[in-house]
């Protein structure tokens, strides 16, 4: 398990090798294609150093890369500030969020498919102002309003991608203690119940409850989330996210692991059909 800057760093140099293997050149001729010694490539590659967006260009155009998409997420790891694609607006926020935070939204804002366990609050994508609130006050006690409402203002600004061409894919299992916790009242709450049944209408979303009939199951760990690519599987990620820290896991076994995992709870779930159902009889006092 590694942290998000390592992990990103390490992605990338495995991305940008096998791009310079697939073009036929060696390390030491691709850096005399860009003017650098032949170390720097491979720190670049192995991850032991950080690279600049402007090298990786570099790189990208030396070796022929010509999709967009691809750059660009590329680019996105390396850390640059622009974006062709979904607008990397958090940067705005760099005084509010923390570094690990910042990373978890770059790949959110870049991923084509999102997986996620949630066991005790209503996915940040899907949550009402009011619900984001509450959760954000009970999870930093003691920030002051501005900051509050700094971070609610992220909260709903992540969930464009939703909205966005083409939209992120989101498959969510929810917990059905994330539906009987009481979080911020019961007004609020039953904005909240709603805006998860509008939510499960979009064709985007595939929304599923496991019920407390269910039993024990394989999530009862934790949460985790699984962010996909559409330009290359091997930077597919699985987050664990924890009070003051997120843990990253990148190898193929972490992955297959907890894609297996999540497969098995969507099997155990109710249908999305009878979710939306579940989800409607409770926020009618069920």
């Amino acid at each position: 398990m590694q942290h998000g800057p390592a992990v990103r760093r390490r992605k990338l140099g495995a991305e940008l090798r096998s791009l310079r293997t697939g073009t036929g050149l060696t390390s030491g001729e691709a850096a005399r294609l860009v003017g650098w010694h032949q170390s720097k490539v491979s720190r670049i590659e192995t991850g032991a150093s950080g690279v600049k967006p402007a090298d990786v260009r570099l790189l990208l155009d030396a070796y022929g890369v010509r999709d967009s998409q691809l750059r660009e997420l590329l680019l996105v790891l390396a850390g640059s500030d622009e974006s062709t694609g979904r607008h990397h607006w958090w940067h705005a926020y760099r005084g509010v969020l923390p570094p690990t935070y910042r990373d978890f939204i770059s790949l959110e804002s870049q991923a084509s498919e999102m997986r996620t366990l949630e066991t005790s609050v209503v996915p940040g994508l899907l949550q009402t102002a009011e619900y984001a609130r509450a959760v954000t006050r009970a999870a930093a006690d003691g920030l002051d309003d501005e900051r509050v409402d700094a971070l609610v203002e992220v909260r709903l600004a992540r969930q464009d991608v939703l909205r966005s061409q083409p939209p992120l894919t989101l498959g969510a299992v929810l917990d059905e203690a994330v539906l009987r916790r009481e979080v911020g009242g019961p007004k609020v709450m039953e904005r909240q119940l709603e805006r998860l049944v509008e939510a499960a209408r979009l064709p985007q979303v595939r929304l599923q409850v496991l019920p407390f009939a269910a039993g024990a199951h394989i999530g009862v760990t934790g949460p985790f989330v699984i962010f996909s690519f559409s330009s290359t599987s091997d930077l597919d990620v699985v987050v664990l996210d924890h009070l003051t820290s997120s843990l990253y896991l990148e190898r193929k076994e972490d992955l297959q692991a907890y894609t297996e995992a999540f497969n098995s709870l969507q099997f155990h779930a109710l249908s999305p059909k009878d979710s939306l159902d579940y989800i409607a009889a409770i926020g009618d006092g069920a």
